[in-house]
Formats: structure tokens, sequence, C-alpha cells
């Protein structure tokens, strides 16, 4: 009797938003990853394994849901809609409203990861995610400017992934949100002798060089091993996040 209470208590405070991200009054990035890693073993992995997003990509990707509660997240490059089931799990195992909006291209746009008939297969009516169809980054910042004030919108940058396109995107999401918070897939950087497209890598550096020191922006990465993934976010308290 003692026993089953005490599991359905330690049930319940693994659920909690405020459990699994600690002292978010304070200035670092900090999240349970006791808590998370139960949450992405037991409940992440059999839905969308571990491809495209490893253990640890998982952990910052649902720690940041927790971490930042966002109002809006928007993500592009949908494909099956694992990223957006990613954060469709979180936000509801965690108890954090949001909204999730997913972009990707027209299907007569020609792409090597036009997924077709699969697209947004693993989100399909789930509750909360909206699919959309356009430029992933104009039809994002749209949606930002429609946003109530206090709104807290989190990206998700996981589309083309050459330089160009993620500095392009990554400098857009910075002129328009006064305190962002942004996730970027495959940053991981290893020198000429690998081979790898560092280009990400490469345009979350140059872009973040180039900002005021008065953002007080922060980044923290996965940085072991491929494919990597950076979140920028700023000092502001996480209570303020808003667009501009």
């Amino acid at each position: 009797m003692i026993r089953e209470l005490a599991r359905k208590i330690l049930s319940r405070v693994s659920r909690s938003a405020d459990a699994a991200s600690p002292n978010r009054e304070c200035s670092e990035y900090e999240v349970n990853n006791w808590i998370l890693s139960e949450f992405v073993l037991k409940r992440l992995v059999p839905v969308v394994g571990v491809h495209p997003y490893p253990l640890n990509e998982l952990m910052l990707m649902a720690g940041s849901v927790c971490r930042f509660r966002p109002t809006h997240l928007f993500e592009w490059g949908t494909n099956i809609g694992a990223s957006a089931r990613i954060f469709h799990e979180t936000a509801r195992h965690f108890g954090i409203p949001v909204e999730i909006h997913s972009v990707d291209l027209p299907p007569d746009v020609e792409h090597v990861e036009q997924p077709g008939r699969t697209r947004g297969r693993l989100v399909r009516n789930k509750t909360g995610v909206t699919l959309h169809l356009g430029d992933g980054l104009e039809t994002s910042l749209s949606i930002v400017r429609t946003m109530p004030p206090g709104g807290r919108p989190l990206f998700f940058v996981d589309g083309d992934h050459s330089y160009e396109s993620v500095r392009s995107e990554l400098a857009g999401i910075l002129d328009a949100v006064e305190h962002p918070v942004v996730i970027l897939h495959d940053t991981f950087y290893q020198s000429d002798e690998s081979g790898y497209n560092i280009g990400p890598f490469e345009a979350v550096r140059d872009v973040l060089s180039e900002q005021d020191e008065s953002r007080r922006l922060r980044s923290l990465s996965t940085n072991t091993g491929l494919p990597g993934m950076t979140v920028v976010y700023t000092e502001a308290p996480v209570s303020s996040t808003s667009g501009k």
C-alpha cells in the first residue's frame, strides 16, 4: 500500500515541468537529467527511435521545451513529423500548453527530402499541431507577429543544412524576435580531414559573432559527435520572452 502510494507520487513528480527544469529563475540552463532520461527512454524512443535524433539530442529537445516553456513552437522541414512528434509528446507529458506549427515545402517544389504522402504522418490529427506548406521562416514569422503579448516562441531549424540557409534563417529569427530560443540541428564541428559538412556550425558561429553583446545571447551544444545540436537563447528571464 505505502509502496504503491509512493510510486504514484513519484510518477506525478516525474510529469512535472517544474521538476524537469529546476531553477528557472537562475541564469544557467539546467534540467533534471534523471527525469528527462526516463521520459526519453520510455516515451520518445519507442515512437521516434534514435535516428535522426540520438539520445543526447532528444534530451536537449525535450529539456529545452521544459526549460523555456514556449507558448508557440515553430519548425520547418516537417518530413514525416519526427521532431514535431518529439515536441508534442514532451509538451503533453509535462503539461506545457503550446501551439506547434510545422512547415514543409509545397509538393510541387523539388527537394531531396520531399516526403510526399508520408508528410507529417507522425503528427496527423495530434491536438495542438498544425501543418503548413510554404517557406519555413516566412510562415513562422508571420504567425509570430500575431502572437499576443507575453508569447514565448521557440524555433527548431532543421531544413536545408547549407551554410547560407542556416545563416539566413538564424539571422532572420534573431532580427525578428527580441528574446529568441532557437534549436539548430546538424551543428557538429570536425576538422577538414573528416569531410563533414560544417556549414551549420560555421553559420551559427558567424551569426552569433555579429550580434550586439547587450543581447546576452548564449549557446549550448551536444558536441561529442554527429549529427550535433545547438540551442541559442538569451539570459533574459524565461517568463518575459516574447516576439518584437
